[in-house]
């Protein structure tokens, strides 16, 4: 026989548990850019409430709201409602510690690549402590390799190499899955200090462009001015995973860098 007082104790842990799951799932965003079928962006509300996710940015959507998108949300009327609408896809990830950009082709450019699994496990580990994004494309040609670069990892689903063309909403609900799963099989772990956390897309954004601001004044980016080259010196500072302490440093040194190139200029 169980005594009351450890009836209530194993109550307490799972309510606890509870509450960390709900805490993750509503820290995970999804992502829809340019979606041109309104169907498509309800059936994503459909799988997302399926899974606990609630969260749903929209960047630029070709037609939204709509009643067509209610209509295939099929109850999941809150997540349309609260969906929030953006003008770039750079605003819509301004909070997020983490992004993963979910793409049908294999890319050649350097990106850092998982599957639905690892990319789960990446995602739910980041959303304990912080907002994290996944970011999905349009129907038709999915997400730019610029759009891609706001990411930090690329997110392929593996489907059959003769019919590999996955719906929008299906790709959704395929990672949303996982990403519950993922939640289901988490432990709480320590909050790290806000100083370790993790930079922000927004504050990568600001230390990139001060990069750049920087190596054009050395006269490097004249030199070396493609876009691939550009494109490697992001993907070099991404695997590097900096924290909101080491940006910091990295533009307190390119500052000290551009005041002397400033200084030397005025001779």
């Amino acid at each position: 026989m169980w005594s009351g007082a450890r009836i209530t104790d194993t109550i307490g842990v799972c309510l606890l548990k509870v509450d960390e799951n709900n805490k993750i799932l509503s820290n995970i965003k999804i992502v829809l850019v340019q979606t041109s079928h309104p169907g498509n962006i309800g059936a994503a509300a459909r799988a997302m409430k399926n899974m606990g996710i609630s969260d749903l940015a929209l960047v630029n959507p070709l037609n939204f709201p709509c009643a067509e998108a209610t209509s295939r949300a099929s109850g999941a009327d809150n997540v349309l409602s609260n969906a929030t609408v953006h003008s770039s896809l750079k605003e819509a990830l301004a909070p997020c510690e983490l992004v993963l950009g979910a793409s049908a082709r294999i890319r050649h450019l350097g990106w850092s690549e998982v599957g639905p699994k690892k990319g789960s496990e990446l995602v739910v580990s980041a959303a304990k402590n912080a907002p994290v994004a996944l970011v999905f494309g349009r129907e038709n040609s999915g997400l730019t390799n610029e759009e891609l670069e706001l990411c930090h990892h690329l997110l392929h689903i593996p489907t059959n190499p003769n019919f590999s063309s996955l719906n929008v909403a299906s790709a959704v609900q395929v990672l949303c899955y996982e990403l519950y799963s993922a939640v289901l099989g988490e432990q709480v772990i320590e909050v790290p200090e806000p100083e370790d956390r993790p930079a922000t897309s927004q504050e990568f954004e600001g230390f990139f462009d001060h990069l750049l601001s920087t190596l054009e004044k050395t006269e490097f980016l004249q030199l070396y001015k493609t876009k691939r080259l550009q494109q490697r010196i992001r993907r070099i500072f991404y695997r590097s995973e900096l924290n909101r302490t080491e940006v910091n440093i990295l533009r307190g040194i390119l500052t000290a860098i551009s005041n002397k190139l400033d200084g030397i200029k005025k001779r």
